[in-house]
């Protein structure tokens, strides 16, 4: 998935390192479809020549972010720093941690925090009961924003217009029976979960699962990011997750956003 693909190509000049935009390109060449690449087939992912990104690749392993046997090339686990600089830079993700546990101790389901990049949002903690997604999610995971509950509460921070931009510009996949693709509806749901300050999504984004969702303010009362709750649509639905679940996420999601507060982000 591309995050920033409701953003436009930015041009060479002075406050933009065309060297560095294509080494980021290649880093993100790689991917769990392609964890291991030949020369040309960096180069054909990230759009480069090969003679270009035969250098960024050197540099990265002279550097040891990648590793290579001649022939195939791979992200080192190096590459991690890179991801854990954002984590360390912002310290309320250790103090909210304990709250997060917490909420998860008191109603077994799994919880997550996600913030919004593009149309897309990513995870920056997650504290899993036990697998109920067949996809494998953790710390740094994207998931598109216009189907998961965390992703439309993050949008309702948003003007009513940009939420229009984002939602044209992403790529609205028809992932279950259940998925809601249409703008102008997606739109509608989402003032609503401004109005109330919560969501629940039921089965758009995998079939089986449902989620609730609630904003987490910042020192400015900016929707800052957003923590979720998620369970098996066959033992909590809907209903049970507004009249079970909400409440303890509500309160856990004040408590945090307190916290946010305090320490000014």
């Amino acid at each position: 998935m591309n995050a920033h693909a409701d953003t436009a190509a930015p041009r060479p000049g002075d406050t933009y390192v065309q060297s560095f935009a294509r080494g980021l390109q290649v880093v993100r060449s790689f991917s769990a479809e392609a964890p291991r690449q030949t020369l040309s087939e960096v180069a054909q992912r990230a759009g480069l020549t090969r003679a270009g990104a035969r250098r960024i690749l050197l540099t990265l392993q002279t550097l040891g972010y990648v590793e290579s046997d001649g022939k195939w090339f791979r992200l080192t686990p190096r590459i991690l720093d890179l991801g854990f600089a954002y984590l360390s830079s912002m310290p309320i993700w250790n103090l909210a941690e304990p709250e997060v546990e917490a909420l998860v101790d008191r109603v077994k389901e799994s919880s997550s925090i996600a913030v919004l990049d593009g149309t897309e949002i990513v995870y920056v903690m997650r504290v899993p009961t036990h697998k109920i997604m067949k996809i494998s999610l953790g710390i740094g995971s994207r998931l598109p924003a216009f189907c998961t509950s965390l992703g439309r509460v993050l949008l309702s921070g948003l003007e009513d217009s940009e939420i229009v931009r984002r939602l044209e510009a992403a790529p609205r996949t028809e992932l279950t029976r259940h998925t809601v693709t249409d703008p102008a509806t997606l739109l509608r749901r989402i003032q609503q979960v401004r109005k109330q300050g919560w969501c629940v999504v039921n089965q758009e984004l995998e079939e089986g699962l449902i989620s609730v969702a609630a904003p987490l303010y910042g020192a400015g009362g900016q929707v800052t990011a957003a923590l979720n709750l998620s369970g098996q649509a066959n033992r909590t639905d809907a209903r049970a997750m507004q009249e079970q679940l909400l409440p303890p996420l509500l309160e856990t999601a004040q408590t945090i956003s307190q916290l946010l507060r305090r320490k000014g982000n």
